[in-house]
């Protein structure tokens, strides 16, 4: 049978322990991976590998003894407990060697969990899980994860309160990073609000959530489109002693100001332009941003992308001008424009 959606969701998180057994398929192996680490953890508990209720099967394994599978399936385990076996990376070609394992299972024998990659709906393999009636088959698919994944996500985190902001901000994250990131920054809110009370803000996202730009580079950015030109030259001398170069300095700059041009352009306005980036911007940086664009307008935006395009085609050039001195030129130029 074929379970989708929210069943689906359930399911791996409360497993059936009567079922014969489980068939996850899906292009991206991360997400597959995560689905069977959270569907054996529940069905065998935290010690199964330790007690040796689990065992795991490999492609090629299977390939050289197609045996492999029923044998370890109606073997007795030595603890107690209910018992699975895992078959990692299969394919239509070991379909016979999976039907027939399938075909003799009984009550009482381990379950059978097969990950898979891509299947089309006329895959042998999928056909096996589908048509049994005590088997399920589960597609995982690259659509971001739902919300009731997201909160059994936050849950299982022990994650309760969040405002609605950072409600927002959470789910424009899920669907900027792959899964195993998503998870992982989950993981490290969880640490970053242990003991706290209060509810997560997007200021606590945005403290956890993976970094796009070096924390100098963006003070020095915010610096120049907020027109603080007496800022510039001891921050540009602090990064000069850091190593940055130039051509980094200009490329970031370029990849700033093209998203205050796009907020600034957004028929809904700079807010909603701000909510459309990708990977999303967080907490007091998207507000910091929302402010620049509106103080700026696409006008002059357009007249700032101009000079940081010919400044950065000038330092890839065969010019023999000081390069740090031209793009702090670049950076006092709009500042200045900044304050107008």
């Amino acid at each position: 049978m074929k379970l989708t959606g929210a069943a689906a969701t359930r399911y791996f998180a409360k497993p059936d322990p009567d079922r014969m057994g489980l068939l996850i398929f899906g292009a991206d192996a991360m997400r597959v991976a995560l689905r069977r680490q959270e569907m054996l953890k529940a069905l065998l508990g935290p010690t199964a590998e330790e007690e040796m209720r689990l065992t795991r099967i490999e492609a090629s394994e299977l390939r050289r003894d197609s045996a492999l599978l029923a044998d370890a399936v109606k073997a007795v385990g030595f603890f107690p407990g209910p018992r699975a076996v895992f078959v990692e990376q299969a394919t239509d070609g070991l379909t016979d060697a999976i039907a027939a394992a399938v075909k003799d299972w009984h009550a009482g024998d381990a379950q059978i969990v097969v990950t898979a990659g891509s299947l089309t709906a006329k895959s042998k393999l999928r056909k096996v899980f589908e048509t049994h009636q005590n088997a399920y088959a589960i597609g995982i698919y690259d659509d971001p994860p739902s919300r009731e994944e997201i909160e059994d996500i936050l849950k299982r985190a022990g994650i309760a309160q969040m405002t609605p902001e950072a409600t927002t901000d959470l789910h424009n994250l899920a669907r900027a990073l792959d899964p195993g990131d998503f998870r992982q920054t989950v993981d490290k809110l969880a640490l970053y609000m242990y003991g706290e009370s209060a509810p997560v803000t997007p200021a606590d996202i945005h403290a956890c959530a993976p970094a796009t730009i070096e924390a100098g580079t963006d003070d020095l950015l915010n610096i120049v489109a907020e027109g603080r030109a007496n800022e510039l030259g001891p921050m540009m001398t602090r990064l000069t002693g850091q190593g940055i170069q130039p051509v980094a300095l200009a490329i970031q700059a370029l990849r700033h100001f093209r998203a205050l041009h796009a907020a600034a352009s957004d028929p809904g306005g700079p807010g909603a332009g701000i909510a459309k980036m990708r990977p999303p911007i967080f907490g007091p940086r998207r507000d910091r941003m929302q402010r620049q664009a509106q103080s700026w307008g696409m006008f002059r935006l357009e007249e700032a992308l101009q000079i940081l395009i010919e400044t950065d085609l000038t330092l890839r050039s065969a010019s023999r001008a000081p390069q740090m001195a031209l793009i702090e030129r670049a950076f006092l130029r709009l500042s200045m424009m900044a304050r107008r």
